[in-house]
């Protein structure tokens, strides 16, 4: 996990120069609007990858994609409207919320039981 931590570190680092004073400018004048093209190109890319049965592609096209995610992150963490670290306390917290089978000792005895589980802690969030 360690080097995970250290890669993300580096691919964040990389972005706050690419978005820096002295960065890219088309990564400069970038935000979440203008992104939505690209973010639908990539994700395009990487199911075609999967489809394709390709883990090398695969594999660049989730570097590709993430690039994206974290780019709409840090635009909207400059804006001061949330942060990365944000978006990923939420998704941790909604998928251990989701699965109350792992992370909370409940039992179900099927597939469908626990669809229908899944379906009642989604329609109680959106409440």
């Amino acid at each position: 996990m360690i080097d995970n931590n250290m890669q993300l570190q580096h691919l964040l680092d990389t972005i706050d120069t690419l978005r820096g004073e002295q960065g890219c400018p088309w990564d400069r004048k970038q935000t979440s609007t203008s992104l939505k093209k690209y973010l639908q190109a990539e994700c395009d890319e990487l199911l075609a990858a999967i489809n394709n049965d390709d883990h090398d592609n695969i594999c660049e096209e989730l570097g590709d994609v993430l690039y994206v995610l974290i780019m709409i992150a840090k635009i909207n963490n400059d804006l001061g409207m949330f942060s990365l670290k944000d978006v990923l306390e939420s998704i941790n917290a909604k998928l251990i919320r989701r699965h109350p089978h792992v992370f909370a000792g409940q039992t179900y005895e099927n597939e469908e039981q626990l669809t229908a589980q899944w379906q009642a802690i989604k329609a109680k969030e959106k409440k």
